[in-house]
C-alpha cells in the first residue's frame, strides 16, 4: 500500500502542525511515513504544502510526483484547486475548506479572488471525490476559532483511504496537547469525521 496525501494552506493556518501529527499517528501505528514541506513564501500569508506518504512496506521519497496524489486536503479553495491541478488527477479525492483567505492584492484591490463557485465546480469537475467544508465556521461553533486545521485532520481520517481510527490520532494528541486544549482538539476533530462520515467517507 503507498498513499499520497497532500495537505496545504497558506501561513499560519496551521496546516505543518496538523500534518506533523497525523504523520506521528500513522507511525505509531507501524506505518512507513515520509512527510516533505514546501513553502512558497517564508512570511505568514505564503502558500505551504506538506507532502504526507504512508506506506506498509517500504519507504518512500518524500515529495509526491505530480498527478499522483491520492487526497488533497487543503485549508483555503484556491490552494485546493492549484494542488488539484498540479498533483491530482480524475480519482483524487479533495477536502477542503470554503473559507478564502485574501491575499494582499485582493485586499488593497489591484487583484480579483476567483469566483468561489467556478473553483468548487472546477475541483468537483476534475476529481474522484470533493467535499467543500466550512471548517473554520465550524471550529468557531465548537467554541475554538484557530482549530480549523483539527477539523479537517477529521475529515481526512473519515475517508476510507486513511488507515486511522479517532482514538489513534487522539494517542498522539495527548502527547501534545493537555486539560481543556485537549479535550477541545478531539471535540472538533470528530466534528471534522463526522461531517465526512455523514457526506460519504469511511
Amino acid at each position: 500500500m503507498l498513499l499520497n496525501v497532500v495537505i496545504c494552506g497558506i501561513g499560519g493556518q496551521g496546516n505543518i502542525l496538523a500534518s506533523g501529527l497525523m504523520g506521528s499517528a500513522l507511525v505509531e501505528k507501524g506505518y512507513k511515513v515520509a512527510v516533505g514541506e514546501t513553502y512558497g513564501a517564508s512570511q505568514r500569508g505564503g502558500s505551504v504544502m506538506s507532502h504526507l506518504r504512508v506506506s506498509d512496506t517500504r519507504e518512500t521519497g518524500v515529495l509526491i510526483p505530480k498527478g499522483k496524489a491520492d487526497i488533497v486536503v487543503a485549508f483555503e479553495p484556491v490552494e485546493a484547486l492549484r494542488m488539484l491541478r498540479i498533483y491530482g488527477n480524475s480519482d483524487t479525492k479533495v477536502i477542503y475548506d470554503i473559507r478564502p483567505a485574501y491575499p494582499l492584492g485582493v485586499l488593497i484591490g489591484e487583484d480579483k479572488y476567483p469566483d468561489l463557485e467556478d473553483i468548487k465546480k472546477e475541483i468537483e469537475q476534475n476529481s474522484g471525490y470533493s467535499l467543500p467544508l466550512p471548517a473554520t465556521e465550524m471550529a468557531v461553533n465548537a467554541g475554538n476559532a484557530k482549530a480549523a486545521n483539527i477539523i479537517m485532520m477529521g475529515a481526512l481520517a473519515a475517508l476510507k483511504e486513511m488507515p486511522i481510527e479517532p482514538e489513534e490520532f487522539f494517542g498522539v494528541l495527548s502527547q501534545n496537547f493537555k486539560g481543556k486544549v485537549l479535550e477541545m482538539n478531539k471535540e472538533v476533530f470528530m466534528v471534522g469525521y463526522n461531517a465526512v462520515k455523514e457526506g460519504g467517507g469511511k
